[in-house]
């Protein structure tokens, strides 16, 4: 255990990527691609630093005639994590039995779109007692308005906002800290 003040540790907080997909990712117009794909792998890159365990979700990545499996900049952080695939757009269903698993109760969660996926997820985690922090910026909409719509929908709801930085100071407050010194090393910038 570490002695952080923040409510976000790396000892009680779980990161949930929801549909991180090149195909889902194309309609995304409320971020610019480039930051998206930066914000994502310093996300997941600084997750996998200071072990702090992830679920991964694609939806239909092998349904149909065009493959859909994870953007590079976190299928290359986790190569031998396979997401849990679903057709649904709520992924809650489908990550439930996982979350659980891990005993955590505070979840971050990122993901395509911020309308449906994420908000329908978010919703449900929620509503099953658990807190949800959103990462806007390692999330994305169809278009700003929807993306911004979504937020606001569930910060109504309960969920704080947060973006992707502000997690990774959450999870190590101090360069210094015992987080930081004890785990493997944390890049916070994607190369």
């Amino acid at each position: 255990m570490t002695d952080n003040p923040n409510e976000v540790t790396v000892d009680n907080s779980l990161l949930i990527l929801i549909d991180h997909q090149p195909w889902v990712a194309f309609g995304v117009h409320s971020i610019d691609p480039s930051l998206l794909s930066n914000n994502l792998e310093g996300l997941a890159s600084s997750a996998k630093a200071l072990d702090v365990p992830v679920i991964l979700t694609t939806v239909g990545a092998e349904a149909g005639r065009l493959k859909d499996p994870l953007m590079r900049a976190v299928a290359d952080v986790f190569p031998d994590k396979t997401p849990i695939d679903r057709t649904s757009t709520n992924a809650w269903t489908d990550i439930r039995e996982a979350v659980e698993a891990t005993g955590r109760k505070t979840l971050l969660m990122a993901g395509l779109w911020t309308e449906v996926c994420l908000a329908q997820t978010a919703i449900s985690a929620l509503a099953d007692g658990y807190r949800v922090f959103f990462v806007s910026d390692c999330s994305g909409g169809l278009t700003v308005e929807s993306h911004e719509d979504a937020k606001r929908r569930l910060v109504q709801v309960g969920a704080t906002p947060i973006n992707w930085v502000g997690v990774v100071c959450e999870w190590a407050p101090h360069p210094t800290s015992a987080t930081r010194s004890t785990r493997r090393s944390c890049r916070t910038a994607p190369a």
